[in-house]
């Protein structure tokens, strides 16, 4: 079954940790980029393709109306053959209200994922986001009331002067929320953003901190009944993002819009980040990633950020022909709590996570 993504690359003000491909809010320009997103999708109508998750990320789509969500969402139910889709919207907590989300979910919108970050004000302010607390916190029960069942907030860790002390407040503060799922980002600084400066990385974590605010966020969200299923994801039994799933375990998925990544029909292509081009084209371009994936290597290096790992079976499966450096590899570091082989199964352990880019370069080598 493939999943539709729908990049909605406009915010009220882009945060100045933020390298996503987003723009201000113009009115006629959103309702334009709308329109185009319609065109793209129709142009899959004749496929007859079966979709069952479809999730509108950015950027803030919470920006849109009801009226353009219903009017993305006709099409697709006119376009695809749904499957009880798993239908999310990315939300700021200052662009919703109750009759607005109340909007939302009449329309079919049934998984909310609000952007909330923190519980700390002066956090807040220190990541330049609009809202404060208490109004993600207004915005999370109003979801609640207007019939959400599946709502997810983003935590962020490592942000300016956060303190162990800190994170534990936040994590307790939305766990209190009635929230299903938490996605809990390490914050990075990226090239040529405002956050891009000597005076911010003087105030972030070190790499000691940084790992021992992982490590608390881990244990913490476990406790309060969010066990972990992949490196920066939470949730209760049931509510992990089945969109999100698709891909990491190698489904497929249509992107639509300025910057939107595709899996389909065995290649990897994405449309430029040009939003004006986006919105005035016929049809949106599309750049060739990768024409033949390598499922062995895609296999390894996605299905070791989830914390059910990969199977060796499936590794012989995909062309593997000798695991026995892979094995013996995983015994050292297993020795180091970094991962674990079990049953034929492996798999990165919490502390494994945090340095999972050199184990997973490690293991596809040796491969």
């Amino acid at each position: 079954m493939t999943g539709l993504y729908i990049h909605i690359p406009f915010c009220a003000r882009k945060c100045p940790y933020c390298d996503f491909c987003s723009t201000a809010f113009n009115k006629t320009l959103v309702q334009s980029y709308v329109d185009a997103v319609v065109r793209n999708i129709a142009h899959y109508s004749t496929d007859r393709i079966g979709l069952d998750t479809i999730y509108f990320g950015g950027g803030t789509p919470s920006l849109l109306t009801p009226q353009q969500v219903g009017q993305i969402l006709h099409c697709a139910e006119n376009s695809f053959v749904l499957h009880s889709p798993e239908i999310t919207l990315e939300a700021n907590p200052c662009t919703v209200s109750l009759s607005k989300l109340s909007e939302y979910r009449s329309l079919g919108v049934n998984r909310l994922s609000f952007g909330i970050q923190s519980a700390s004000d002066s956090e807040l302010v220190s990541l330049g986001r609009l809202h404060t607390f208490g109004r993600a916190e207004k915005a999370v029960n109003d979801a609640f009331d207007a019939g959400f069942d599946n709502i997810s907030c983003d935590l962020m860790i490592g942000i300016p002067d956060q303190t162990i002390k800190s994170l534990e407040y936040s994590i307790d503060a939305l766990t209190n929320l009635p929230v299903q799922h938490i996605s809990a980002y390490m914050l990075r600084i990226e090239q040529g953003t405002p956050f891009d400066s000597d005076k911010i990385r003087n105030t972030v974590a070190d790499d000691d901190l940084s790992s021992e605010m992982y490590l608390t966020t881990v244990q913490k969200l476990a406790a309060a009944g969010f066990e972990q299923y992949e490196i920066s994801n939470f949730a209760k039994p049931g509510f992990e993002s089945r969109h999100n799933m698709k891909y990491w375990i190698g489904e497929s998925y249509i992107g639509i819009g300025a910057s939107a990544h595709s899996l389909f029909d065995g290649k990897r292509y994405f449309c430029p980040g040009d939003i004006g081009r986006f919105a005035s084209s016929p049809l949106q371009q599309t750049v060739s990633e990768d024409d033949d994936p390598d499922k062995l290597e895609e296999y390894v290096m996605l299905g070791l950020r989830l914390t059910k790992g990969i199977s060796l079976s499936k590794l012989a499966e995909l062309g593997a022909s000798d695991l026995s450096g892979l094995i013996a590899k995983a015994a050292a570091y297993e020795r180091n709590d970094l991962c674990v082989l079990k049953d034929g199964v492996l798999r990165l352990t919490p502390k494994g996570f945090l340095v999972s880019n050199v184990l997973i370069s490690e293991f596809i080598q040796i491969l």
